[in-house]
């Protein structure tokens, strides 16, 4: 480890701090249905989409009609994608001439964009067209974001509205959380990335001749337009098979500190806007804080483990950190810091190979996302996913004082969380069960390519990123098969729309509920002692239910490579 090294994971906290208060105040008005600056120049579009789809935005829905509409829009998109990635072969935009994708994999791929996962069995420049990479898929970086980001939404006006019937119209959110959001900032993004020489072009490729006198055919196409809406939504699909860590979509030190800023910079903004859609944000900033001490430990610890290196090589003469799978132009401390946040968020876009990461350092990120990818998360599911666990914890600290628990002036009452305990049980049910399902199934172990521990992590990983709709993977497992193809997309639904829908059960709850104002027998929810009842309560969930596979996963691998055992 170095100083450098702690001093870059420094400034990328400082730089989130500072971020959050920005960003929550234009998130805030785009709860709140205000004005902006850009309604001059794209009020027209919001208002020419209402009448051509004859929306009312101010007709408001109860939430059974808000997740009805929200899961058959995104039904809608689902099959759309279907049908891009089905027919490619005959779609223009396709210069390479590339052969469409087969009925399991199509599948696949639309729901796992659909689903804001970004799973990719395939490398992206040899089996995708311009036009499905454009219009199949990156209409999802937008759509599935928006997504995310009004189910928070209505989250936070159930939280801060009193005996409502209502929790917001879906059409409108998501309409204006892309026009004025994601499509700004994504657009000034893209043109820095052009800037920083990220290509953004309709060719296939150019041919270049190397030092040696070679020929080699250098993929291109429209990357930088994908690569600023895939790390500001948290999707992480890469243009290119290496993601991140090719040249191409990360050129240097700069473009990959604002792009592991880029993945944070909704999810911390959100906190502030729940302070501030509750009317007070202090409990945003609790929030964030409790996200931040879950996060620096985990960076903590990963870079500890990596700087290490492996005890087998340092007996062979090898000194030094674990580089294997990793970019020299990035080195360990930004190759931790990224696998960190792109786990702890629902992003899964790599600048480094994670299955190549020391087994400790490797835990990490797989248990980032079985927490459920609350520490930050993805956009408006990073908070709404920590919310739920919030219940869990007031409902706890209510049975300390001896009273109903309430938190931010409603009562948390056993409806609130039934549905709770049910959202966050799906990820343990997707992913312990498929994985152990694959684990005794012949086509299950024929994906890892490594035998022992280290194989079944691979198996549990691959689960583990997309029942949390984080679309990572420790690029071990050789899943684009239909077994995993089928299996990995039961995860992906049941992880993204098994968890919206009682949440969104929850927001029409409490919107119905009476003010209740504290009291001295209340339990604070701001100070020092509930951001560590918060701490407690998502560790101690996640580690009762996933402790042991991890002890037969990286625990078990970590073991090995002390006593200098090989598979």
């Amino acid at each position: 480890m170095t100083y450098q090294g702690w001093a870059l994971i420094a400034l990328f906290v400082g730089l989130l701090l500072a971020l959050a208060k920005p960003m929550g105040l234009w998130l805030f008005a785009l709860y709140e249905g205000r004005r902006t600056p850009l309604h001059r120049i794209l009020g027209p579009v919001e208002n020419g989409f209402y009448r051509l789809a004859g929306i009312d935005p101010s007709a408001e829905q109860g939430w059974r009609r808000y997740a009805l509409h929200l899961l058959l829009f995104n039904l809608a998109l689902l099959l759309f994608t279907y049908a891009v990635l089905r027919l490619q072969d005959v779609l223009p935009l396709n210069p390479r001439g590339l052969a469409a994708l087969g009925p399991d994999g199509a599948m696949n791929t639309a729901i796992s964009f659909t689903t804001n996962t970004n799973w990719q069995w395939y490398s992206g420049e040899v089996a995708l067209s311009n036009l499905s990479q454009m219009l199949g898929l990156a209409i999802h970086n937008f759509l599935s974001a928006a997504t995310g980001i009004a189910v928070a939404f209505a989250l936070f006006r159930g939280f801060a509205r009193r005996e409502a019937a209502t929790v917001g119209n879906v059409w409108a959110d998501i309409t204006r959380i892309t026009l004025y959001l994601l499509l700004p900032i994504a657009f000034v993004y893209a043109v820095y990335l052009i800037a920083s020489g990220v290509p953004q072009t309709l060719a296939a490729s150019v041919d270049a001749v190397t030092l040696e006198g070679a020929k080699q055919t250098i993929a291109l196409g429209p990357v930088a337009s994908q690569e600023a809406i895939k790390m500001l939504g948290t999707n992480g699909g890469g243009f290119f098979n290496a993601n991140s860590a090719h040249p191409f979509e990360n050129p240097g030190a700069l473009t990959n500190l604002v792009q592991m800023l880029s993945i944070f910079a909704i999810g911390v903004g959100l906190t502030w806007t729940f302070g501030k859609a509750v009317g007070n944000t202090r409990q945003g900033w609790a929030i964030l804080v409790a996200m931040l001490v879950l996060f620096v430990a985990g960076v903590s610890i990963t870079y500890w483990q990596e700087a290490a290196g492996n005890p087998i090589l340092h007996g062979l003469g090898i000194s030094g950190g674990n580089m294997e799978g990793k970019e020299l132009r990035f080195g360990i401390a930004a190759s931790a810091l990224f696998a960190v946040v792109t786990t702890a968020a629902s992003c899964g876009a790599v600048n480094a190979m994670h299955d190549s990461f020391t087994p400790l350092g490797g835990l990490i990120p797989l248990f980032n996302m079985q927490l459920g990818e609350v520490v930050v998360g993805g956009v408006g599911a990073g908070i709404y996913g920590f919310l739920l666990f919030a219940l869990l914890a007031v409902f706890v600290a209510g049975l300390m004082v001896g009273r109903t628990p309430e938190y931010v002036g409603k009562k948390i009452e056993a409806c609130e969380v039934k549905l709770a305990v049910l959202a966050i049980a799906v990820l343990p049910l997707a992913i312990l069960g498929l994985t152990a399902l694959s684990a005794v199934n012949a086509a299950g172990l024929a994906g890892p390519l490594n035998k022992g521990p280290h194989g079944f992590s691979e198996i549990l990983y691959a689960f583990t990123s997309a029942a949390g709709n984080n679309g990572s993977a420790f690029a071990g497992l050789t899943a684009g098969t239909p077994w995993y193809n089928a299996l990995l997309g039961i995860a992906m639904w049941l992880g993204r729309f098994f968890v919206i829908v009682p949440v969104l059960a929850i927001a029409g709850n409490l919107a119905a509920k009476k003010y209740t104002p504290a009291t001295a027998g209340s339990f604070p929810t701001t100070g020092a002692l509930w951001i560590g009842l918060l701490v407690g309560i998502i560790l101690i969930v996640g580690g009762l239910t996933f402790l042991p596979s991890l002890v037969l996963g990286p625990v078990a691998d970590h073991v090995a490579m002390l006593r200098g055992d090989l598979f």
